[in-house]
């Protein structure tokens, strides 16, 4: 009895190694930009299974510290957020990106400015490693454009995207548009500005994120009516639906979706959000080199946020998204 229990316990052993050595390892990711709390939480998420919210697939190894000293958000959170990468997480510090790039698989930039984003990424694009680009992409259409040809010339896939976007209430009436006829949605969220990115780049593109999750592409015009504590953006689709954007500076700070259809006005509920489900795309996206936000649909959404600009400055004029520079 004894050694027939002895001899099923060691083939059971050989069963679980071999089990365990056919287990792909975890990916390895490296950070550019520890000036956002993202890097904190994403890290947690990816590298402690013990997280009840943990994804895996992949680990957070390396890291590049950045930072913009004229931007006060990141000014003032580099150095403790890298600290804890560093001793909390056993992060490597590197000195710069073409190292870093040596040391993973994929990349995750992560500058809380959008700035940087277009040097930072051409060491990446130039080390052929894929990319998530956190939001926002860049500060600028035009700096937006060419991260997307820098990329599609070398070959590199990437995409960029706001937690916002996966929020399963924005996704549960994503779905629907499959079975009813839209004809307009209104999504509202939180829109502090910041002097160096277009007003929506740096926050409100949250609320924007979710009106193209659920619209997609196709807008043809945008207006904007400004004042001190709101934003009311209006982009008119090439179908003649209605796409509005409230951003929020002054009063209540939350986000919702209202879906207008041909049968029934729809309406997000008060549901948590968080950066599960972003992470789960982002290691699916590494590990098949398959974005799940189409490239070209996050640089229509820039022309979108740079035209708002444009018609704050030109007094609520209509903008052409085609003729944004």
């Amino acid at each position: 009895m004894f050694q027939r229990s002895a001899l099923t316990l060691f083939l059971a052993a050989g069963l679980i190694e071999s089990a365990i050595a056919q287990t792909p390892q975890p990916l390895r990711l490296g950070i550019i930009g520890l000036d956002t709390s993202h890097v904190v939480a994403f890290t947690k998420l990816l590298n402690d299974p013990a997280n009840p919210e943990h994804v895996p697939g992949a680990r957070v190894v390396a890291a590049f510290k950045g930072g913009s000293p004229d931007v006060e958000s990141s000014r003032t959170r580099v150095d403790g957020f890298t600290a804890e990468l560093r001793d909390k997480w056993n992060v490597e510090i590197v000195e710069s990106i073409p190292l870093l790039c040596q040391k993973v698989d994929a990349v995750l930039l992560e500058s809380v400015d959008g700035r940087p984003h277009l040097e930072q990424v051409k060491p990446v694009i130039a080390a052929k490693k894929p990319v998530f680009i956190d939001k926002p992409l860049a500060a600028s259409y035009r700096d937006a454009k060419e991260i997307a040809r820098l990329a599609k010339e070398a070959g590199v896939p990437w995409f960029s995207s706001s937690s916002l976007r996966f929020w399963p209430e924005a996704m549960r009436l994503e779905a629907t548009t499959d079975q009813a006829e839209i004809q307009g949605v209104h999504v509202w969220g939180p829109a502090p500005t910041e002097p160096h990115h277009p007003d929506l780049m740096w926050y409100g593109i949250h609320a924007v994120e979710m009106l193209y999750s659920v619209l997609g592409s196709g807008c043809e015009t945008v207006t904007r009516v400004h004042t001190e504590g709101a934003d009311v953006v209006v982009g008119k689709w090439k179908d003649g639906k209605l796409g509005v954007v409230r951003g929020i500076r002054r009063g209540k700070q939350d986000y919702g979706i209202t879906l207008y259809g041909d049968k029934a006005i729809l309406h997000s509920e008060n549901k948590p959000f968080g950066y599960r489900p972003l992470l789960v795309e982002i290691v699916k996206f590494f590990q098949t080199g398959v974005p799940p936000v189409d490239p070209e649909d996050t640089l229509e959404m820039f022309a979108f946020m740079q035209a708002a600009d444009l018609s704050k400055a030109k007094g609520g004029a209509s903008i052409r998204l085609d003729e944004v520079p």
